[in-house]
């Protein structure tokens, strides 16, 4: 591992742009949804949230006066309508808040809102952060250029994602890496492919607690695909580092196992199918991606000297002066789309 990416302080927080907003109304993005990020902020106590083992985790389960949660527990099921159901609210008079849980570790600090249905006690999650320009660009671009659809909902400061299934990426390496029934050669593509993509659209900090492992059986071979989960750092950081995911200690496992199983052409042919399905997307969703990154030059996502370290570093990486005239994040994100995918 060449050099041990940094992530220098906790990332400076962009409020939504009136041109975004533009952006994610013609696309369907924002929503009347109740403005309710500050209100949950109102719980009166926390107690730390514990895996099925046992074990405390990051996210800590709150709880609120009797009268504060009288009025939270219908905006919430109201908004699950909306982003599952389209908001037909007659189809949510069985659901209730099982659990609310806030995680203080995230640059969105986010909550987790637990839903359940009282027919059959089946239960689904999502979350509700603080909006941000950075991580609603980061969506955006997963949805459009990764095989993942990405379904979110904005309005104000408030930002609801909806849940993306999957082991999350330090237990897929702790208790599924070196499993005798894991297909090794399928993983280790998977993850070469999910490293390029995350590369080629800046996105960074993708450390095993950033992205998740989604498992499916299939009629022969399980099938795998890794996914991102967190979008904060959807180019803001200016070491080129940080947006190799390979290149995080915590993900030296994988690494390893990419190495051992794929020998460097496999690799390159690898990466290079990622590239050809990437621009096969861009050129699907064509006027999408140009209002997207249209929009993104025009904000700003990261201080100017974050840009200037990026932009030198990528000049250097590929001997060319293509991105010397980027004067945004957004600039540089488009301009290193165009290079390597030759749109």
């Amino acid at each position: 591992m060449e050099t041990e990416p940094l992530i220098r302080r906790r990332k400076q927080h962009y409020p939504v742009s009136s041109f975004l907003l533009q952006y994610l109304q013609h696309y369907g993005r924002r929503a009347d949804i109740p403005l309710i990020y500050d209100d949950l902020l109102r719980f009166g106590e926390a107690i730390p949230y514990e895996n099925s083992d046992g074990d405390e985790t990051l996210w800590l389960t709150v709880s609120y006066p009797q009268e504060v949660m009288a009025e939270l527990r219908p905006k919430l099921t109201g908004i699950y309508a909306m982003l599952k159901i389209g908001g037909d609210l007659s189809l949510a008079q069985h659901l209730t808040v099982e659990r609310i849980d806030f995680g203080e570790f995230g640059n969105s600090r986010p909550f987790r809102i637990r839903i359940t249905n009282l027919f059959n006690g089946n239960s689904d999650y999502y979350y509700v952060k603080n909006a941000d320009s950075s991580r609603i660009y980061g969506l955006e671009l997963e949805h459009i250029l990764s095989p993942n659809c990405i379904n979110y909902l904005v309005n104000g400061n408030t930002l609801i994602e909806e849940h993306i299934a999957g082991v999350p990426g330090n237990i897929f390496i702790q208790k599924y890496l070196q499993g005798e029934e894991l297909n090794k050669v399928r993983i280790a593509k998977e993850f070469v492919k999910f490293g390029e993509r995350c590369f080629l659209r800046l996105l960074g900090d993708m450390r095993s607690v950033n992205y998740v492992v989604d498992i499916t059986p299939d009629f022969e071979e399980v099938q795998y695909r890794v996914r991102p989960i967190d979008f904060d750092q959807q180019s803001y950081e200016g070491a080129l580092v940080v947006y190799r995911a390979h290149h995080f200690p915590d993900n030296e496992a994988v690494d390893l196992l990419v190495r051992e199983h794929l020998n460097p052409t496999t690799i390159m042919q690898y990466r290079s199918e990622e590239r050809s399905q990437m621009a096969r997307r861009s050129r699907a969703e064509r006027n999408r991606l140009t209002g997207v990154l249209k929009t993104m030059c025009k904000d700003n996502l990261a201080p100017p000297e974050h840009l200037v370290e990026l932009r030198d570093a990528l000049g250097e990486r590929y001997g060319t002066h293509t991105f010397t005239s980027c004067a945004t994040m957004g600039d540089l994100t488009s301009a290193h789309l165009h290079f390597m995918l030759e749109l």
